[in-house]
């Protein structure tokens, strides 16, 4: 299959691959899972805005550019070509941001979109706790509704929250009856993490490096009208965020694209020795093949919302596939590097391998993360057979 563009996308794409021409960092940020690198992806951030790139989905008054999905998926493409940096803000403009957007007040769309869409307001995640990883539903930290209803008071613990040691807002749920069980009861709130009563506890990854964080809430006091949606609805609004993680904009398929590409370049530098195992070489096809699929399937399921659609199961389906994907590509260019794909890239022994190691993986963790992928197929079948959810 062929895609084909109008001559309004066509101009769209040069202007984005020009302007990210003269304003891509000419040397790769430090990580933002350090201090440093952070606050270098906080002022890139501020720069896309500036040039109204930051979410160009959004509407203009809100700092974007009123675009179609389409003009996304264009400017994604662009964007991973041109290397240009990870957003550090995904959480918030790839999921809570979307999810603001359908169930916020007006007030709250005027108080949270600009300063998360400039990166002055950076946003983790609350969703799993050391009980409830992947089921949502087992959650037990605590929000309660003050005497005078104009505050909930939190108890609990959140953990593998994902940049949460510098951000600046937590968003998760938490059981505001507590007598209820499973998905009633919850409630979706936005939470300060400079309030009192808060502790951020970093938790180091495999190269010591604090990307992820317990979040600490002992009797944290958060006004009322930080609720996203109404009290106990917040299973509702979570699964909103959760379809916007597994279902299209914070997995783009230029992303996998580009991945791919560079993998089909490291098998040819490697191919002398790649081709002793004939795996390998059906393994490079398999991925190219694969992430080309992806892309074709977005720009349908894009077409389709364009159209007054939703987001189905397939919002499942997609999780499944580019999660597994990542996982396989990443699985290839380790056959191919054989031994030294054990080297960090900053290593002194990695000499060229580092150009192929830096920025490859995302994470390893993507079967488990936004849902197991037992739970998504647990869905899909659900769906299949007609069967209400329990």
């Amino acid at each position: 299959m062929k895609l084909e563009y109008t001559a309004e996308h066509q101009a769209f794409r040069e202007e984005v691959r020009g302007w990210l021409k003269a304003n891509v960092p000419a040397e790769p940020l430090k990580s933002f899972d350090t201090e440093e690198g952070f606050q270098q992806h906080r002022e890139w951030e501020a720069k896309l805005y500036e040039g109204r790139w930051g979410m160009i989905t959004w509407p203009e008054e809100m700092g974007g550019r009123g675009a179609d999905l389409l003009q996304w998926l264009i400017f994604e493409e662009e964007y991973y070509a041109a290397s240009a940096p990870l957003r550090v803000n995904q959480n918030g403009i790839f999921l809570l941001g979307p999810t603001l957007m359908e169930y916020g007040t007006e007030e709250q769309k005027k108080r949270f979109l600009n300063g998360m869409a400039t990166g002055k307001d950076i946003w983790c995640q609350g969703w799993s706790e050391p009980n409830a990883g992947s089921d949502m539903a087992a959650i037990r930290s605590r929000a309660d509704l003050s005497e005078d209803g104009s505050h909930y008071i939190i108890n609990g613990q959140k953990t593998w929250s994902t940049r949460a040691v510098w951000a600046d807002w937590c968003f998760g749920m938490f059981r505001t009856d507590p007598e209820s069980e499973r998905h009633r009861g919850l409630t979706f709130i936005l939470v300060p993490l400079d309030s009192e009563g808060i502790t951020v506890r970093p938790i180091p990854q495999l190269d010591g490096l604090p990307g992820f964080a317990e979040i600490f809430f002992d009797n944290v006091k958060v006004p009322v009208d930080c609720r996203l949606g109404g009290e106990g609805e917040g299973w509702s609004v979570a699964m909103a965020t959760a379809g916007f993680e597994r279902g299209l904009m914070l997995r783009s398929p230029a992303r996998f694209q580009e991945t791919a590409k560079r993998l089909v370049e490291l098998y040819k530098a490697n191919q002398e020795t790649a081709d002793e195992d004939p795996s390998i070489r059906e393994a490079v096809l398999r991925a190219y093949m694969d992430a080309e699929a992806y892309c074709l399937t977005t720009y349908q399921t894009a077409c389709r919302l364009m159209q007054g659609g939703k987001i189905g199961a397939e919002a499942s389906t997609n999780k499944i596939f580019w999660s597994e994907l990542d996982q396989q590509m990443h699985a290839t260019a380790l056959k191919i590097l054989e031994t030294r794909g054990e080297l960090l890239p900053e290593s002194p022994d990695a000499g060229d391998v580092g150009r192929w190691l830096d920025g490859w993986l995302f994470a390893q963790s993507g079967p488990i993360y936004a849902g197991t992928n037992e739970i998504q197929r647990n869905i899909i079948a659900e769906r299949m057979l007609g069967m209400p959810r329990k």
